[in-house]
């Protein structure tokens, strides 16, 4: 498995690509469902498919500023790859070595986004299932984050509500292996600078835009695979310990 494939160079969607996403389509939980763009990064601007990408959500219940892609190595948005594997279209595979994380698509390709990966992304691997998905979630530091940054973690010790100031961003994915919680999430990031970086908290980070794209493709009961190749490190408890949200699917 080639952990960085080739990027297609067309402009823009074809045919061939919306009828090898049409089950995924079909899946989806949300039905307003952000196109994929087989883009390429064009020198030092961004082109205007990316910009109307990570373009500003006013429809969301928190209104989305855009993202700031002038901070952004270019090699981490979104984008349709070559991406030979023995999984299932519809997989989620995590690699949190070369911050990408891939949704497998029909036809040897893969929905390729870039992650940012924290200290749980790194204490974990295997095969698990989105046992919940939650949109706007709340959150709780550990006793380890508040002891780290006190002034900025203690205000939340009773559970933080979603917005954009929240550190899962605007979408979160729950990993479950049957019944047991791996502590493990797929979630947004208040902190976009961080995509492709090793950061201190947390778990597998997206672009706020790119994780509501990701939710609204993949159903609960959808399979990850989280490919780690280094030293695991042990994971903090009670990284989200807060109950669902209402919100909950």
């Amino acid at each position: 498995m080639s952990p960085r494939p080739d990027v297609s160079p067309l402009a823009r969607p074809t045919r061939r690509t919306f009828a090898a996403l049409s089950p995924l389509f079909l899946a989806a939980c949300v039905s307003q469902v952000q196109q994929p763009f087989e883009v390429a990064y064009q020198g030092p601007h961004v082109s205007a498919e990316y910009l109307a990408m990570y373009g500003e959500r006013p429809d969301e219940q928190h209104p989305l500023p855009a993202t700031d892609l002038t901070e952004v190595d270019p090699q981490f948005l979104r984008r349709i790859v070559t991406y030979p594997t023995p999984e299932r279209p519809g997989t989620i595979v995590v690699d949190t070595d070369n911050r990408f994380l891939y949704l497998v698509i029909e036809g040897g390709r893969a929905i390729r986004y870039g992650i940012g990966v924290g200290k749980q992304g790194m204490s974990w691997r295997g095969r698990a299932t989105v046992k919940r998905k939650a949109q706007w979630p709340s959150w709780t530091p550990t006793a380890a984050m508040i002891a780290r940054e006190p002034a900025r973690n203690r205000p939340w010790a009773g559970g933080m509500p979603g917005g954009l100031e929240n550190p899962l961003g605007a979408r979160a994915l729950y990993l479950y292996q049957g019944d047991r919680d791996t502590l493990y999430r797929i979630h947004g990031t208040s902190e976009p600078w961080s995509i492709g970086k090793s950061v201190s908290s947390g778990c597998i980070r997206m672009f706020n835009q790119d994780i509501i794209d990701l939710y609204s493709r993949v159903p609960s009961g959808t399979t990850v695979v989280v490919l780690n190749r280094g030293t695991l490190q042990a994971p903090e408890e009670g990284f989200d310990d807060m109950p669902p949200p209402p919100d909950d699917i």
